[in-house]
């Protein structure tokens, strides 16, 4: 699909679309309206007209579900996308013979690559005169500090120059100036942080507004660094994303519906929030003395009839619930890539992705749970997941009851239980008193081998297979198979 107006299209025509004739204002009314459709699981939704701005229409709840976004990217299991950078990583040539089949793969994995374009539709339509306030952002919840841009793609350079397009709430000041929500882990803030080192300056950063489902779902996704995130939108989409290159030389995905071209002065700080967030309460970074970039914006290009998108966030399951389960599958092949023992992960959609994550492992020697555990935690997005649950591979994650039978039945506390104070924690944690500083809790149960049993063997029961093979019949007759 080449951009937004295409997956709306192709919604549309799955009956997955809901058209809104009715004018609905940005602040409050269309939040509320999306969330109570993404309780419902209804569907997309697109707004006709919005009160205020009149040159725009409103798309919300583009992730409807799974099944839906899988479809789009036209694979059957998510996992395939993530397995493509690894097929690119295997195709690299170690000696001659190596090189010489390898090239099919190399031809096969320069899809994927990123083309530079020459024209963009979102040129065609330019505002220098307070282009935030040109813009239907979203005040989501009453006690918000202000509108938001809920779902921006913030793209920029870092000093390396690897490139990253990336989604951090956006708290509008006024017409030209907003306030950029990276937390000190995300590669926002490290860039900043670079440039800051480097006797500080102005940080070129663009703000995209809608794209193709793909490139949406890249910039919410926990690429590992260094990896170059406009690269990566070429693999979940399965095709290299266009890019328009800025005058001040960001690259953007050119299918975008809007471009707000700007800077961060690196040395210019601002407090941000309140913001009610997707734990369902109001985050507060003023309360823990956190102050974030100032973003100045220089001008707006949008394309015409722009549409706007937006996300919004509350108690789960809302939109950010899909997202979170798209990012478990296709991550999970790079998981295994790093834990080759890993089997299965879970990050349950009321664990808000940070807070819970059950992972399956093939066991084979005492203390592997643990091992897992401390690894998991010095990997990449996973360093900030609050409770980790570890099972044997006979284990279903996804199946909740299957997890506590394991809890109940392979933990003892004073061995299983793996608490690490004072760590690095998700700063939107409500249950932190001093975030992002905060707890890990680690569950070890798996299947404990007689080493961390002290060689007590404890043996499952199991069906006499003689005996069910003479009841087979009975089973038939009186329970239908």
């Amino acid at each position: 699909m080449r951009d937004m107006r295409d997956y709306l299209e192709w919604l549309e025509k799955r009956s997955e679309l809901i058209r809104v004739e009715e004018e609905l204002s940005p602040e409050l009314e269309i939040p509320a309206f999306l969330r109570k459709v993404m309780y419902g699981k209804k569907g997309a939704v697109l707004f006709e007209r919005v009160k205020g701005h009149p040159e725009w229409r409103i798309a919300g709840n583009l992730f409807t579900s799974v099944k839906t976004l899988r479809e789009a990217l036209g694979v059957s299991k998510l996992k395939e996308i993530g397995e493509r950078p690894l097929k690119l990583l295997e195709s690299l040539p170690l000696g001659l013979s190596d090189k010489l089949s390898s090239l099919g793969k190399l031809k096969e994995m320069s899809n994927y690559l990123p083309k530079i374009v020459r024209k963009a539709e979102f040129t065609k339509n330019v505002i220098e005169d307070e282009p935030l306030n040109f813009i239907p952002a979203f005040k989501t919840w009453p006690e918000d500090a202000s509108r938001y841009l809920t779902y921006p793609l913030v793209c920029f350079s870092d000093p390396k120059g690897v490139n990253s397009i990336s989604v951090y709430r956006v708290m509008l000041l006024d017409g030209k100036r907003g306030v950029i929500h990276w937390q000190v882990h995300k590669r926002g803030s490290q860039a900043w942080r670079d440039y800051l080192e480097r006797n500080g300056g102005k940080m070129p950063v663009a703000i995209a507004i809608g794209s193709d489902i793909g490139t949406l779902l890249t910039a919410v996704s926990p690429v590992p660094y260094p990896m170059d995130k406009l690269l990566f939108a070429g693999f979940v989409r399965g095709s290299g994303l266009e890019l328009y290159r800025l005058p001040s030389g960001v690259l953007v995905p050119a299918n975008a519906e809007a471009v707000i071209e700007g800077y961060v002065e690196v040395n210019e700080l601002s407090e941000e929030g309140p913001f009610g967030d997707h734990f369902g309460f109001y985050d507060r970074p003023s309360e823990r003395n956190e102050l974030y970039p100032v973003f100045h914006a220089q001008r707006l290009y949008y394309r015409d009839g722009p549409i706007y998108y937006g996300s919004v966030v509350g108690k789960p399951p809302l939109e950010d619930a899909v997202i979170g389960k798209a990012i478990e599958r296709i991550f999970l092949p790079l998981m295994k890539m790093v834990l080759p023992e890993v089997v299965d992960v879970n990050f349950p959609e009321y664990g808000v992705f940070q807070g819970v994550a059950i992972v399956s492992i093939r066991k084979r020697y005492p203390g592997q749970g643990k091992k897992v555990l401390n690894a998991l935690w010095g990997t990449g997005q996973m360093a900030l997941t609050k409770v980790i649950i570890v099972v044997s591979e006979d284990i279903n994650v996804h199946d909740i009851n299957q997890v506590i039978w394991a809890v109940a039945s392979f933990v003892d506390p004073q061995r299983d239980v793996l608490v690490i104070p004072n760590a690095h924690t998700d700063a939107l944690d409500p249950a932190v008193p001093n975030p992002p500083l905060g707890s890990k809790l680690g569950i070890d149960a798996t299947k404990k081998l007689p080493l961390e049993m002290n060689g007590r063997v404890v043996k499952e029961v199991e069906e006499d297979p003689e005996v069910i093979e003479r009841l087979e019949g009975l089973f038939r007759k009186y329970l239908g198979g």
